[in-house]
């Protein structure tokens, strides 16, 4: 399989937390159902409001696993914070069901989140 370089975001962010935050990017099964990994590159949130607001970012594991990645974390009006900041995630789907990031925010419709992730590694 080739690696494929992808962009995936969610606009106006809810208020929904953990594993029921809006759906960022969900691994995707490999070709004939088998288990592919993806790792991600960066995730960026953006605050689209003028005040301040609060984000999550969550990985919800397909293994039952779950864990915030980042929790709470401040953004200034009309700002944005790079999550990961120089690290990688390894995220996988199984060959029937794939670890989902999921976003949230404090404030609803006050936050834009883009991920950027490496698939078929």
């Amino acid at each position: 399989m080739a690696n494929d370089f992808k962009r995936f975001q969610v606009n106006n962010a809810t208020t929904s937390t953990g594993a029921s935050g809006d759906a960022l990017y969900t691994v995707p099964a490999g070709g004939g159902a088998t288990a592919l990994e993806s790792i991600i590159i960066g995730i960026t949130l953006s605050n689209t409001s003028a005040t301040g607001v609060t984000g999550d970012i969550f990985l919800d594991g397909y293994s039952g696993t779950d864990t915030y990645i980042v929790k709470g974390a401040s953004i200034p009006a009309g700002s944005s914070l790079e999550v990961m900041s120089g690290n990688k995630i390894v995220v996988m789907n199984n060959g029937t069901t794939g670890d989902v990031i999921r976003v949230s925010c404090g404030t609803s419709n006050a936050l834009d989140a883009t991920i950027s992730v490496l698939e078929d590694v």
